[in-house]
């Protein structure tokens, strides 16, 4: 055996002290980080390269690893990190380890597909945020293999394709959000394997067939939205009632069909449920009292029928009902007085008969109650008065009778009061004129009589009032004149009088006026022509008369004008022929005389003239001809 020399006993130390460092688990586990590391920068920067070129991409400070030593340390670093780590890179975060963990590229403009994307370079990633680009084509099945990933988000790009299958097997996953894009497709039974998600977001799609039943084993989900796609069929019965940790449930705006499930009054800890924009039908379950938790409920637009189940009245912390656009029957139950907590309540366009439950009084917070479109009766509860947070009250097309209750005056919010097409009778109270903030008034086609309230414009607010078709008196209130704001006016078939230049003042915002078959008289005003928005005037079956001032002429606007029925003399104005948007023009029935202007043959969208029972003396003009032709044979 040879014998060692003391320069070999030297250098044996050395030996031994590199051997220990190289075999040191640290030192292992940083060689790794640092392959782990490379190939996710590499990953990165080939993904990048596939996308579009722009601006956005450009922030992205992504920069190509040095050529130099890729093993090379900072020798200031007890703990070197590879020079090539993305871990500082825009949207990119690392573990301790320094592998990527993170990729939140929220909102950064990047355009193109995620194929390029090599899922499988990320072992662990953890979250991954893509949401508000501008990405393609499809999800790449490839994205199983993201084993640790918890939170996923690509909502609210351009993604289309099915949902891949293999989006079952990312078990860790809390977060899935897909929602805004244009997948098709049905939902993969697969999703009922991740058990661990909290939240599923998959509305706005183009997504099809039917909700799978395999959702019921997701029993740690507290958000559920897949509203506004193409589902259909039914609403799973038996395995819906498991998601008893479900905070929000949103299926509405698809093609649901069936029951709503007795079993969804499992769901203990429900705050909203979203089930409207269906064609959902039979009962609203008595079980839907047991959701004590429950702040919205929205079950409007199905084909909901039977009675207003009493148990929801059960639902004491109830902001927001909707049970509109439904076939409920039945009475109003007294039960809904219990609901103190209410905001919004809408019943509008059900079958709905009997009263209006006076403790609906109860309500003190209510913003908004509709109870129009249904067959209630009797009187109109003086206890509405008491809701004085109340912003908007529709009770229009119904069976109410009896007079409007003074007590609407207390309701100081109010700023739109709907009381069509009703019975009501006897006056409208003075106490409206109170109702500052009112802007749509609407108290048509009813038996009212008496005066128009003199302060209904006090509030200068008032856009669109309503009061034809009653067997109103009185004169035109002054506070109509000056009420610039509005936009809508409709007093036709009444009995009210006035001097119709004089009882009119300028409108800027005025679109329509029908002030048709009442008493007024004097001359028409030329301040009409001062309207700048004024599509429809409608003057006709009054005592009207001298003629018509050619100013109307410059309303260039006007697509209809009727003053038919008044005693109206002399020429038709040749200006006329500037009403260019005409496409009514009714002034039969009056005494007027002279020529047909030959500018009517200009009025080329005219659709509907009658001239009749007039004293005119010529013939039709020749360049009229075409036009009343038009007239008489609209194309088809």
């Amino acid at each position: 055996m040879t014998s060692l020399t003391s320069a070999d006993l030297c250098f044996l130390p050395y030996c031994l002290v590199i051997l220990l460092y190289v075999s040191s688990p640290n030192w292992v586990a940083f060689l790794s980080a640092t392959s782990t590391s490379n190939t996710e920068a590499k990953a990165l920067l080939k993904w990048k390269a596939s996308l579009f070129q722009n601006q956005a991409l450009n922030n992205l400070t992504w920069y190509d690893p040095p050529t130099h030593n890729i093993n090379a340390t900072n020798s200031s670093s007890n703990n070197p990190k590879p020079r090539t780590s993305p871990c500082t890179w825009t949207g990119v975060s690392c573990n301790a380890a320094g592998s990527v963990s993170t990729i939140d590229l929220f909102n950064r403009g990047i355009q193109g597909t995620l194929h390029e994307f090599s899922f499988l370079s990320f072992p662990n990633l953890e979250y991954l945020d893509l949401s508000l680009n501008k990405l393609f084509d499809a999800i790449p099945p490839q994205i199983s293999y993201l084993s640790k990933l918890q939170y996923f988000n690509l909502s609210r790009n351009n993604l289309s394709g099915r949902i891949p299958p293999e989006i079952g097997l990312l078990s860790n996953l809390r977060f899935l959000s897909l929602y805004e894009n244009t997948l098709l497709g049905e939902i993969p039974e697969e999703i009922g394997n991740l058990k661990s998600l909290v939240g599923l977001y998959l509305y706005k799609n183009q997504l099809n067939g039917s909700i799978p039943r395999s959702l019921g084993n997701l029993t740690s989900l507290t958000h559920l939205y897949i509203y506004d796609t193409k589902l259909s069929g039914s609403i799973p019965h038996q395995e819906i009632g498991n998601l008893k940790s479900l905070v929000i449930l949103a299926l509405s705006a698809n093609n649901l069909s069936g029951l709503i499930p007795p079993n969804i009054g499992n769901l203990i800890n429900l705050n909203n449920l979203y089930l409207h924009s269906n064609q959902l039908s039979g009962l609203i379950p008595n079980e839907i009292g047991n959701l004590k938790s429950l702040v919205d409920l929205e079950l409007s637009y199905n084909n909901l029928g039977g009675l207003i189940p009493p148990t929801i009245g059960n639902l004491i912390k109830l902001n927001t009902l909707y049970l509109g656009k439904n076939q409920l029957s039945g009475l109003i139950p007294k039960e809904i007085g219990n609901l103190k907590s209410l905001v919004f309540l809408d019943l509008s366009a059900n079958n709905l008969s009997g009263l209006i439950p006076p403790n609906i009084g109860n309500l003190i917070n209510l913003n908004t109650l509709c109870l129009h479109f249904n067959q209630l009766s009797g009187l109109i509860p003086k206890e509405i008065g008491n809701l004085k947070s109340l912003v908007n009250l529709e009770l229009s097309s119904n069976q109410l009778h009896d007079s409007i209750p003074a007590s609407f005056g207390n309701l100081s919010n109010l700023e739109i009061l709907h009381l069509r097409d009703n019975q009501l009778s006897g006056s409208i109270p003075q106490e409206l004129g109170n109702l500052k903030n009112l802007t749509k008034l609407q108290l048509a086609t009813n038996q009212l009589s008496g005066y128009l309230p003199p302060n209904i414009c006090q509030g200068g607010k008032l856009k669109n009032f309503t009061a034809g078709e009653n067997y109103l008196t009185g004169l035109i209130p002054k506070s109509l004149k000056n009420c610039t704001s509005l936009v809508r006016l409709r007093l036709e078939h009444n009995q009210l009088t006035g001097n119709i230049s004089e009882d009119f003042g300028i409108y800027s915002n005025l679109h329509f006026i029908d002030v048709s078959h009442n008493n007024l008289y004097g001359e028409i005003s030329h301040n009409w022509q001062k309207c700048p928005k004024l599509t429809t005037l409608r003057l006709a079956g009054n005592n009207l008369t001298g003629s018509i001032p050619p100013e109307i002429g410059n309303a260039t606007q006007i697509h209809e004008l009727d003053l038919s029925s008044n005693h109206l003399v002399g020429l038709i104005p040749m200006e006329f022929g500037r009403l260019t948007s005409l496409e009514r023009l009714m002034l039969n029935g009056n005494q007027l005389s002279g020529r047909i202007p030959s500018e009517f043959g200009s009025l080329t969208d005219l659709d509907y003239l009658d001239l009749s029972t007039n004293k005119f003396s010529d013939s039709i003009p020749s360049t009229l001809v075409i036009t009343l032709l038009k007239v008489a044979y609209p194309q088809k």
